[in-house]
């Protein structure tokens, strides 16, 4: 595409462009209300939206809608219908209603529910979501428009991702308004969660990953010896991005930037073949709908350019794995970052309130976040000296933690730390204002000057739930708040008080070490800190009666919605595992074991054919090749029977939670074991005869 960016950027959103000359006024103005208030939208505008939206997907070409949603499967779902209609005498006519628009009707039983709706209970509702706009998807089938939209049980319930957070975002919008107007800003109407997701990724050749059955079935390769080069010489990160990766990241931009999302940074990162996309901030919902988008371009455009996408956090053993950077932070609808310290942060008693507010939240539920940034994919990534540990941690910097210190010895606060400039040391070159902290990259959440970024989300995973769940603690933690100075005498003193009470109960979160260190796990455990160190560990905090209190205060969820997807939780992680499990006992029983007795057949056919040829010392050598690669084949047969036998206990266990202990505690060490052997095998096989791309060979030919 040769257009100037800004002629062609979200040209496939129904945006607010679009409304303004499309709509009517006063049709314009209410859905406006409704996207910006939360104002009930009438049944006639949403027919004159419909009618609007219809004429200008046709437009472009498009003949069908679908209700665009997300599951708790984690990826999105969609059910397609064309705008075909009868009219009178048999004519065809083009038809979408308001009705239409409003509500769709998907199968609730066939879509995961942790028993809110039985196989029998079928009826489930998808419905619009006007805060997100509906956009046009282009592909070789067509034109689609989607609309985005929440899922809903029969019986009300969330069946969804959508709808918690659409809940946390009223919930922190009403407690954040209230603190704000003891101060004074009663011109404020609402208050948005603001969120920009980095997203990591691998990009490998498609030809490759196709004879990769464990890539196909598991998104991460189950068996790989180490290659000769990892990322040890630190030269792909920020490298030279290869022509080959250059041509997908552009037609990616293109096709994100007609959907109206903010792609801004690419680049490679750390692990040979890692590369990284981060976008500009946008109201939480909405990024979380577009970050939704940019895993299905990525895995769409890869494919046309020979490529394939891996997102799985650990697609690769012994290099980095892949997160998502969530970087959260509250805003006005005047433009105030809540988060933003100021030049004298010690005299914003405002921002060190909202500060207060978060650190006290975090505490409480430390393993509550740990929870919604877990997948069983994760549990091969956090705390590997590339991702923060398990343990939650706060890290705010030098500065923030000097002002409190300061409240805490005197009251008060009367000086913060002062940026410096950066002398680099030649004379061409300007001099640098430093940011008055480092940053901690081994921080599960750290403060980066004007938000809070969230290290531990998976790369595959939605940040719904993470962002769900700091929405609802910081809100419930700004709602303790509230009721606690409203209707103080003396405001201003109240106010460091309560600064300066939870930061002496909460300071145990607060860290700015080495999150990856042994003495930090010590010293965390010292603290009280909990450390859950899998995902099966943390699913519990879903149900804590804390969690459940919380939740059902700010309105977010119910207790039966929190069982419900504990429950979902623990059977992801069993499918998961048992999917990863089998295709491993496929692998290395049709493919591997009979690789290496190939190679052994060869060695003793060689040593027979020749050993009239061979000194005792050569012949000797060449047996002791032959013993080797017999006894790995050995080590792998025993291992694969045990596997067999773990899988077939864990299918037979009756429980969602006894079977992903089990799946956790003896299936993946038995795959452990199997896979030792297998990539033993892997640097002694003759390489014509090993049946799949090996990890030097995936990771460096791009």
């Amino acid at each position: 595409m040769n257009m100037d960016l800004t002629q062609y950027f979200g040209c496939n959103t129904f945006n607010d462009a679009v409304m303004r000359e499309r709509l009517p006024l006063a049709e314009y103005q209410a859905l406006k209300n409704s996207i910006e208030n939360g104002d009930e939208l009438t049944s006639e505008v949403a027919e004159v939206v419909a009618n609007a939206m219809k004429q200008w997907a046709m437009e472009r070409g498009a003949t069908h809608y679908t209700h665009w949603f997300q599951p708790m499967t984690g990826v999105t779902a969609e059910k397609h219908d064309s705008f075909l209609a009868v009219g009178d005498n048999g004519r065809v006519i083009m038809e979408f209603s308001g009705k239409e628009l409003i509500k769709g009707e998907p199968d609730a039983s066939s879509f995961p529910s942790g028993g809110l709706r039985a196989t029998f209970e079928a009826r489930g509702y998808t419905a619009w979501d006007c805060t997100s706009p509906a956009f046009l998807r282009e592909d070789s089938s067509g034109v689609t428009l989607c609309i985005p939209t929440a899922f809903c049980s029969y019986t009300g319930e969330a069946l969804d991702k959508k709808t918690p957070l659409l809940r946390s975002m009223q919930a922190i919008n009403k407690e954040a308004l209230r603190v704000l107007k003891l101060f004074g800003k009663n011109e404020v109407k609402h208050v948005d969660v603001c969120v920009g997701s980095e997203q990591e990724y691998f990009l490998i050749d498609r030809e490759k990953y196709l004879k990769r059955d464990d890539l196909i079935f598991s998104g991460r390769t189950l068996f790989g010896a180490k290659p000769p080069k990892g990322q040890e010489m630190d030269d792909h990160y920020f490298g030279t991005i290869k022509e080959r990766v250059s041509s997908f990241m552009h037609e990616l931009n293109e096709e994100l930037w007609k959907l109206g999302i903010y792609a801004k940074t690419q680049h490679n990162e750390a692990a040979p073949a890692q590369h990284e996309l981060a976008p500009i901030f946008s109201t939480v919902n909405i990024e979380t709908d577009h970050n939704q988008l940019v895993m299905e371009c990525m895995k769409k455009i890869a494919a046309r350019h020979g490529l394939a996408c891996l997102l799985h956090e650990k697609p690769f053993a012994g290099v980095n794995g892949s997160g998502k950077h969530n970087n959260w932070s509250l805003v006005t609808n005047e433009g105030e970052n809540l988060m933003k310290p100021g030049k004298k942060p010690h005299e914003n008693m405002q921002f060190l309130l909202f500060l207060a507010a978060v650190i006290k939240a975090c505490d409480e539920h430390a393993e509550l976040i740990r929870m919604s940034a877990s997948c069983p994919g994760n549990d091969y990534r956090l705390g590997g000296a590339e991702a923060p540990p398990a343990i939650f941690s706060i890290f705010i910097g030098e500065q923030l933690e000097d002002i409190l210190a300061q409240l805490l010895a005197n009251g008060k606060a009367t000086s913060s730390k002062e940026r410096e400039l950066l002398r680099i040391g030649v004379s061409s070159i300007p001099y640098i204002k430093k940011d008055v902290n480092d940053r901690n990259r081994t921080s599960p959440f750290a403060f980066t000057g004007n938000k809070f970024e969230l290290r531990m989300v998976g790369s595959s995973m939605s940040i719904a739930d993470a962002n769900t769940v700091l929405n609802s603690i910081v809100a419930d933690s700004l709602r303790e708040i509230a009721d606690e100075l409203e209707g103080s005498i003396d405001f201003n003193d109240k106010v460091i008080k309560v600064i300066c009470k939870i930061i002496n109960d909460h300071k145990r979160v607060i860290f700015d070490g080495n999150g990856y260190s042994k003495e930090w796990v010590e010293e965390a455990a010292r603290r009280g800190l909990p450390n859950k160190e899998s995902y099966v560990d943390a699913i519990e905090a879903l149900t804590y009666k804390k969690t459940v209190d919380m939740f059902e205060r700010q309105g977010v969820f119910s207790k039966s919605e929190l069982e419900a997807r504990a429950e979902i939780s623990y059977e992801i992680y069993s499918k998961t595992v048992n999917i990863e499990a089998r295709t491993m006992i496929e692998m290395a029983s049709r493919k591997f074991i009979p690789a290496a007795v190939k190679h052994a057949k060869v060695i003793a056919d060689t040593i027979n054919a020749i050993s009239s040829a061979l000194d005792e010392s050569e012949a000797d050598n060449m047996r002791e090749m032959l013993g080797e690669t017999l006894e790995h084949i050995g080590e792998a047969r025993r291992a694969l029977k045990t596997l067999i036998d773990n899988v077939n206990t864990a299918s037979r266990l009756d429980g969602e939670e006894k079977r992903a202990r089990y799946f956790r505690d003896y299936v993946v060490k038995a795959m452990k074991n199997l896979r030792e052997p297998v990539d033993q095998l892997e640097t002694l096989v003759d390489a014509e005869l090993w049946p799949v791309p090996t990890y030097g060979e995936m990771i460096f030919e791009v």
